[in-house]
């Protein structure tokens, strides 16, 4: 489930659950909302979300495109570890500031995952 709030200045997304190929029927309509409401910051609270792949990766990274493209940006707040690395696998975390501190109290549990050491 994604929600969608805002502020003069932003727009927050507040997703629950899995962020993968079974959820994308609602990833244009979200994205076109988000864009429609033209905010400079796009901030993406991740605490809820126990699952990502590279789909769910896909629709964050049109999100912050398309921030960034409107002179934005795109903040991701209370992503698991393990988020960040198929964000990093996807050659996309770059586009994203990155708020490691922030955790809601109903977040799901953080991982101890952690990225393969490189040879």
């Amino acid at each position: 489930m994604i929600e969608i709030s805002t502020s003069p200045t932003s727009t927050t997304l507040v997703i629950s659950g899995d962020l993968d190929l079974a959820e994308r029927d609602q990833f244009p309509e979200v994205a076109a909302r988000v864009v429609g409401l033209r905010r400079q910051l796009v901030v993406i609270d991740m605490c809820r979300v126990t699952f990502m792949d590279s789909t769910g990766a896909a629709f964050l990274i049109a999100l912050a495109d398309s921030a960034r493209k409107r002179g934005g940006a795109a903040a991701l707040r209370g992503a698991n570890p393990r988020d960040l690395f198929v964000l990093e696998v996807c050659g996309a975390l770059d586009l994203f500031r990155i708020d490691p501190e922030h955790r809601c109290e109903d977040a799901v549990p953080q991982t101890d995952f952690s990225a393969p050491a490189a040879n």
